[in-house]
């Protein structure tokens, strides 16, 4: 009989702390829906008392999903697990997420303190949860730096408080695996009643081997990973969903079971990575675009005499069809609507009529229209309220000459226009946009992303602008990169305007 292995997604919290990868509450609504039918077991929705719009996401989410237990991040603090306890009132399975540093470098510099007394607050904070919830996990904040003795002591005295679940993390993705395999293999043998609870691995990627730990730690007992669609999340990221899931099924030998549907695995990742605006890199493990590309000659001829030469995953099995429809300007509104849902995206019909206007202009500029095309078609309303929205834009450019643009801006209703030149069309187009927008701006990032590799493509550009000491996180898409730059440079004004 095989163990069961829990699958505690962190997307829509840990992950969405990267900057630039916020969501709203809508948006976060379709991810946790989609995390759903992934198979999810336990979805982290959020950090209630951090903010109104994280209170408010786990509000909505527990209102969305069915099955999934919800869980809410807290601190050891009375006041946070109240409010915790607030946002999870609709949930139908709920769990409070609470806990506190244990290694000595947290304990001293963190909260100026000793062991005994991060005991204490620890076990205060499982009982005060335990008033609310019976699901209460405990997280251990920098396990990974933290001496297994003492560590083993926390996690009997939290088990003994009413802990159901006990995280690892290591939080600074310093472990090397065996390290890592060790500890998680030290607690469940010198714990007294640590089979009163689940073990689960938190594991991030500063040096590459988030995934690796984290297999390590299922492998010495660990029975819940918590990881991110696509491996996104703070500094380097976190496990990634997928590559789990995947080592797990394609290792007959690992005799452990998850809930997860593979087959919806790759439109999970094209949504997270639109709607966070987050690309997932050309070579990125299971769901990259290279991931089952062949460019070598001799892994082409093996792979065409029999595809187990060089594939060990069908693409098939995490949802990759080769006999995908194609979507092209003469498709009609079925057969977006069937490719919308496939991706996991349900719209009602005066949307995807407005949708679908834009599917066709955009198909008569393409040959093909494909997945990442659509998911960007269909979040496109996000611009929809902006205060600031480009009406126009002209430019002239060329070799040896400089280039001119001219743009017009709708604010709040009123029109603006403008011209410049610079050093190149996207320069020139900027320095128009800043005579109208008088604010001392300075451009700290600049990142265009094609989605395919055709000229016709879509490109999208991500940019980071600093103004008054903040910076903002801006995004845009068309298949004009200049538009799509200056879409970008727009969408970074309207965070800080006022509306």
């Amino acid at each position: 009989m095989s163990d069961r292995l829990f699958i505690f997604d962190t997307t829509l919290r840990d992950g969405e702390q990267v900057p630039g990868c916020q969501l709203n509450t809508i948006e976060k609504i379709q991810v946790a829906k989609q995390l759903e039918a992934l198979g999810v077991d336990i979805i982290e929705a959020g950090f209630p008392i951090s903010s109104p719009g994280d209170f408010n996401s786990v509000i909505e989410i527990s209102k969305a999903v069915t099955w999934p237990t919800i869980c809410a991040l807290t601190r050891a603090v009375e006041k946070d697990i109240d409010v915790a306890a607030d946002a999870l009132r609709y949930a139908k399975h709920k769990r409070i997420h609470t806990g506190i540093g244990t290694s000595d470098s947290h304990i001293k510099y963190k909260f100026n303190s000793n062991r005994e007394e991060i005991i204490e607050r620890a076990v205060a904070a499982v009982k005060y949860a335990r008033r609310y919830v019976e699901d209460v996990e405990f997280y251990a904040e920098d396990a990974g730096r933290t001496d297994n003795e003492y560590l083993a002591r926390v996690v009997e005295a939290v088990i003994k408080a009413g802990a159901t679940v006990v995280n690892i993390p290591d939080t600074t993705g310093y472990c090397l695996p065996d390290e890592y395999g060790a500890k998680i293999k030290y607690l469940m043998e010198h714990v007294d009643g640590v089979h009163k609870a689940i073990l689960s691995t938190h594991c991030h990627n500063d040096l590459g081997m988030a995934t690796a730990n984290t297999m390590s730690g299922v492998l010495n007992g660990a029975r819940q990973v918590e990881v991110t669609i696509n491996g996104i999340g703070e500094r380097a990221g976190n496990t990634s969903l997928e590559e789990v899931a995947m080592i797990i099924k394609c290792h007959h030998d690992i005799d452990i079971q998850t809930n997860i549907n593979t087959q919806k695995i790759y439109p999970t990742s094209r949504m997270v990575s639109s709607l966070m605006n987050m690309p997932v890199q050309p070579n990125k493990a299971i769901v990259g675009r290279n991931a089952f590309a062949h460019s070598s000659g001799i892994h082409q001829d093996g792979v065409l005499k029999n595809v187990q030469t060089y594939e060990i995953i069908d693409p098939k099995d995490v949802g990759i069809d080769d006999n995908a429809i194609v979507l092209t300007a003469r498709s009609g509104r079925a057969a977006l609507k069937h490719r919308l849902h496939v991706l996991g995206v349900e719209l009602e019909q005066e949307k995807l009529d407005k949708v679908y206007e834009d599917f066709l202009k955009l198909a008569d500029k393409k040959k093909e229209v494909n997945d990442d095309d659509v998911l960007l078609l269909a979040g496109a309303d996000r611009s929809q309220n902006h205060h600031i929205k480009l009406d126009y834009l002209q430019v002239t450019s060329g070799v040896g000459v400089r280039s001119v643009a001219s743009l017009g801006l709708s604010i709040a209703g009123e029109k603006f226009e403008a011209a410049s030149s610079g050093n190149g069309p996207v320069d020139a187009a900027i320095e128009a946009l800043k005579k109208i927008i008088r604010r001392q701006m300075v451009l700290k990032e600049f990142t265009i992303q094609a989605i395919s590799k055709g000229s016709d493509d879509v490109g999208k550009v991500h940019m980071q602008v600093e103004y008054d000491g903040h910076v903002y996180y801006g995004f845009g898409a068309n298949t004009d990169i200049v538009a799509a730059s200056v879409e970008a440079y727009i969408d970074c004004i309207n965070k800080f305007v006022k509306q």
